[in-house]
């Protein structure tokens, strides 16, 4: 028993050193500089070790996503106000948006590999979740209307493949993103 809890406590440790170094590769280089090998030799384990775990390069990289993603979740959830219960709707609103564009933005290319690997990509539990957040939050402001679709109005410009185009391309800043979805949510509450 004892063996079985301290393998699992070495798996975990090892677990966050590889996603520690991944996120520091991808920080320093890009996606493109993701490589199996570097982030083996930077957390310190071997390379049949991160095979074993993540599957290939793309596991890895949705492990570096669901991490970031389980503390978003985790913060509307059950963190502090406003982002977390608490605060009234429609600052809970703008607080989620704001915080769904930052983690989008600290992942930006993450997500333009993972929401462009198939046609609905993008729409797994993630976006489910946030979602159903946001569509809870618009019926507590809103109440008889289309949450759902509503919902999708808001969620829509925080697509990576967007998001980047905007900021990339068109030199849109993160905070005018943040002003527009602002305005979008306060006409959507009648604030």
């Amino acid at each position: 028993m004892d063996r079985v809890k301290r393998e699992r406590t070495d798996a975990a440790r090892n677990r966050a050193k590889i996603l520690a170094a991944a996120a520091g590769i991808v920080a320093e280089h890009g996606v493109s500089g993701l490589s199996m090998a570097e982030v083996a030799a930077a957390a310190g384990v071997g390379v049949g070790t991160l095979y074993r775990r993540f599957g290939d390069r793309s596991g890895l990289a949705y492990a570096l996503i669901d991490q970031r993603e389980r503390e978003l979740q985790a913060a509307f959830l059950e963190g502090p106000p406003p982002l977390g219960p608490g605060a009234p709707p429609a600052a809970r609103l703008r607080a989620f948006l704001h915080a769904l564009t930052d983690r989008t933005v600290a992942q930006l290319d993450l997500l333009l590999m993972a929401e462009t690997a198939g046609a609905f990509a993008r729409f797994s539990g993630a976006y489910q979740a946030h979602h159903a957040h946001v569509a809870m939050l618009l019926a507590q402001v809103k109440p008889g209307a289309d949450t759902s679709s509503l919902a999708d109005a808001l969620l829509a410009p925080l697509a990576a493949p967007l998001l980047a185009y905007r900021l990339r391309e068109c030199g849109v800043s993160v905070e005018r993103v943040k002003a527009a979805l602002d305005a979008l949510a306060e006409g959507l509450a009648g604030t």
